[in-house]
């Protein structure tokens, strides 16, 4: 599926041009006005959504109770203390809810940018007094912030919204819930895409939902990783004055221009990953690696049982993951949590390592405690880790 691009003709981004005033008035790092805008706008391709088929929601909570009974067998861990509860959502509504989810963290970034932002030390030059959107921009890097953060990572959240399947499409706690986020629409047109039983897919995602549910919200896998994220967006550091001269180059009255200036979801965002980033980087992509490849070995697990078409459907799932939008890679990357294949095989083959060396007995001591989550040195030698977590029980 091609991306969505809200800031060509007939998106959101002429209506806001138009009331630029507005838009640069503002308070605090984001204006959600505009990213809930740009979000459902890329959510949607501008169109009007139908509601979600109640029938997919019954057959979607029919499915989770399998999954829930099944993941719980597989792998000991309680989901919560309540049976799990669907929410089906069409596109626009999920990237609403992403963004609320992730709220704190795109603030943080987006303070964080504005940090490296130029500050207007400099005596600008005089703005053409006959000109109102000169005037307008001549104060645009103090202004552009919130209006630029807005836009561009509504844009991300709603074109991840046109592909996710539920909750955990990226690998990454949202507030602790009962309820998991589906998306019957995404979900049915995958489906029908790769000639699948609609129903073979529903139950591999609530699968892929509940599994990952289990192990984020244990509170000490979810404190590691709301840890290791909100350090990797703290360290954020654009290139402040790449950006100044990107945008001085721009003449705010072609609207063309302007396009394609914010037609990149990372043109701007994502122009320099600092050298603290690169270390942190180091101890969230391995934890994350051994979440979602433990996740892997509980869905092959329990999907070989209960999906009669488990091999193709999870290969082309699993494809279709590592073909993300631009929009959602650019997501991941400036929040820390993009993963390649070899990211999900360096998880898989650690969780494959202590099977091998310690059997189901062994795993199920991975999410015990803070204690045992593996180092990055330990994911690559699953050796190590056995002998470290076996050397702290003789300890105390």
């Amino acid at each position: 599926m091609s991306d969505i691009n809200p800031f060509q003709g007939g998106g959101p981004f002429e209506d806001i041009m138009r009331n630029l005033a507005r838009m640069f008035t503002t308070q605090g790092p984001v204006n959600w006005e505009l990213a809930t805008q740009f979000a459902v706008w890329a959510a949607t391709g501008g169109t009007t959504e139908p509601n979600v088929d109640p029938v997919s929601r019954v057959r979607l909570e029919e499915l989770l109770r399998v999954a829930e009974i099944h993941v719980a067998d597989a792998t000991g861990l309680l989901t919560s203390g309540e049976l799990l509860q669907v929410r089906a959502v069409t596109p626009s509504e999920w990237a609403r809810l992403a963004l609320e989810a992730w709220r704190p963290l795109l603030e943080r970034l987006a303070r964080a940018m504005a940090e490296t932002l130029p500050t207007g030390a400099d005596e600008p030059p005089a703005a053409d007094e006959s000109n109102p959107m000169a005037q307008l921009f001549g104060q645009l890097p103090q202004m552009l912030g919130p209006v630029l953060f807005g836009m561009q990572a509504g844009s991300m959240v709603g074109q991840l919204g046109r592909r996710a399947l539920g909750t955990y499409d990226l690998p990454m706690p949202w507030p602790a819930s009962d309820r998991l986020v589906f998306v019957p629409p995404n979900i049915e047109r995958f489906a029908a895409d790769w000639s699948l039983d609609p129903d073979d897919v529903r139950l591999w995602v609530c699968v892929r939902e509940v599994a990952y549910h289990a192990v984020l919200g244990r509170p000490h896998v979810r404190a590691r990783l709301d840890e290791l994220i909100g350090a990797y967006v703290d360290a954020f550091q654009p290139d402040g004055r790449a950006i100044e001269d990107r945008l001085s180059g721009v003449d705010p009255s072609d609207m063309g221009a302007m396009q394609s200036l914010f037609s990149d979801p990372s043109a701007l965002l994502g122009e320099m990953q600092s050298d603290a980033q690169r270390r942190l980087k180091v101890p969230l992509r391995a934890l994350l690696a051994v979440v979602a490849g433990y996740v892997d070995y509980v869905m092959d697990t329990v999907g070989r049982r209960l999906i009669a078409g488990y091999n193709p459907l999870t290969e082309a799932l699993r494809r279709r993951r590592l073909e993300d939008s631009s929009g959602a890679k650019a997501l991941g990357q400036l929040l820390g949590v993009e993963l390649d294949g070899a990211d999900y095989e360096r998880g898989l083959a650690f969780v494959h390592g202590v099977l091998e060396r310690a059997g189901s007995e062994g795993l199920d001591r991975l999410w015990r405690s803070a204690k045992e989550l593996p180092t990055p040195p330990e994911v690559d030698a699953p050796g190590l880790w056995l002998a470290r977590i076996d050397l702290d029980v003789d300890e105390s």
